[in-house]
């Protein structure tokens, strides 16, 4: 069976704290990878170009994306991922505090499953993070290894 991770791309320690708290307090006990800029994230999924990336089944079952990234910014990110055959169907939730339409308009345009603004209140923000983690990680039926592997 394939184990169902999460992928975080977060600089802020104070948000990624946040996230993990949250997880755990919604008892999503999956396990949780965190990457701290968008370069890194790249290489996480994709490789690093010296090295090839892991196996389809390797891919966490979900990605929650900042936008404002160093190096590389969300938005980027989420062009990249949805530019390449192996991570192109891979969820990806945009989790940010941007409040700016044209964030929202542009995650949409760039393949975003969701754009979820993070509530300021830790309490409305567990909620958010466990409805997130009970949709994507329990209720949602990923396409196939095989069909992300082509």
């Amino acid at each position: 069976m394939i184990e169902r991770s999460i992928l975080l791309v977060e600089d802020n320690a104070k948000d990624e704290a946040l996230t993990l708290r949250a997880l755990k307090k919604s008892n999503i006990l999956n396990k949780v990878s965190v990457v701290r800029d968008g370069a890194e994230a790249l290489d996480y999924l994709l490789g690093n170009g010296s090295e090839p990336a892991g196996k389809p089944s390797e891919l966490p079952q979900l990605v929650l994306l900042d936008l404002k990234l160093p190096k590389v910014d969300g938005l980027e990110v989420l062009r990249r991922i949805r530019d390449n055959e192996r991570t192109r169907l891979l969820p990806v939730v945009i989790l940010t505090t941007s409040t700016e339409e044209r964030d929202v308009l542009e995650g949409y345009r760039l393949g975003a499953n969701s754009y979820v603004r993070k509530p300021v209140d830790f309490n409305q923000f567990a909620i958010a993070v466990n409805q997130l983690g009970l949709y994507w990680l329990v209720l949602n039926e990923q396409p196939p290894p095989t069909a992300t592997a082509r």
